[in-house]
């Protein structure tokens, strides 16, 4: 459909999972595809230009990120690129360890990768829109932000204490930022997954009566792919959501609605 040509795409941790179907998804569309993450971009690099499109890789490190860090990203996206118009913050990590036992090292690991760091980047990249880039824009252009949540947005969860922190928070910035931003036209939404096959979710797929457990209770029957989230992204960051902001869309196969 192309409803990305002559866009710039940025997500974070797209060298695997979710964050990589998310960048390709944005790549089929026409976007010119950034990844942000601290790995090796080789393989979403040659996966865009198999598609036909451009790439830019930008290495950060999302355990130390300020809100310098988060402005410097952006000048080299800027740079590389001329504009950004879609921003989704994926890249994450999970730690588990039983609540009265865990680690505070671990604690502020994931709060700085899955909330901080998205946190400054959503910041960063509206002050480039609101100093500059929004008048540099087509009159209708928007900034589309998408930050990736989780069903731990809304339950507990076991022996995650500081993902459900982190993704609760998400859900939480999502809509204030949303309630400040949108007269500025930019959206802010969120794709809260359900239980994906990825690399995070490996440990428990892995136990066969977990894993049953769960499967038990999705309506869907199945976990879910990387590929079930990135279709939902490209919506909330296309023409077509342009009066959605502050929605947190359950990807889930039915998860929540049990």
């Amino acid at each position: 459909m192309n409803r990305f040509t002559n866009k710039v795409a940025v997500v974070t941790g797209a060298s695997r999972g979710i964050g990589q179907s998310i960048l390709l998804a944005c790549a089929r569309e026409g976007a010119h595809a950034v990844n942000i993450d601290i790995g090796d971009h080789g393989e979403t690099a040659e996966k865009v230009a198999a598609l036909g499109g451009k790439f830019t890789g930008i290495t950060a490190d999302f355990r130390t990120m300020t809100q310098a860090d988060a402005k410097d990203i952006v000048a080299q996206i800027i740079a590389a690129t001329g504009r950004v118009d879609v921003l989704v913050n994926n890249a994450g990590i999970i730690k588990r360890n039983p609540a009265v036992d865990f680690p505070e090292e671990d604690w502020n690991a994931v709060i700085q990768i899955n909330l901080t760091a998205p946190f400054f980047l959503c910041q960063a990249f509206a002050k480039w829109w609101l100093t500059g880039g929004r008048e540099q824009s087509p009159e209708d252009a928007r900034l589309k932000i998408v930050n990736i949540a989780s069903m731990l947005s809304f339950q507990g969860g076991i022996l995650v204490p500081s993902y459900t922190a982190a993704k609760s928070g998400i859900a939480g910035i999502t809509r204030a930022l949303a309630c400040e931003w949108a007269k500025e036209r930019i959206n802010v939404n969120a794709v809260a997954p359900g239980y994906i096959a990825t690399e995070n979710t490996r440990p428990i797929r892995e136990d066969e009566k977990r894993n049953q457990t769960i499967l038990d209770r999705i309506p869907e029957g199945r976990w879910g792919a990387p590929d079930d989230i990135a279709g939902s992204c490209v919506f909330l960051c296309s023409k077509d959501a342009d009066y959605l902001n502050g929605t947190i869309m359950n990807v889930d196969g039915g998860w929540l609605s049990r």
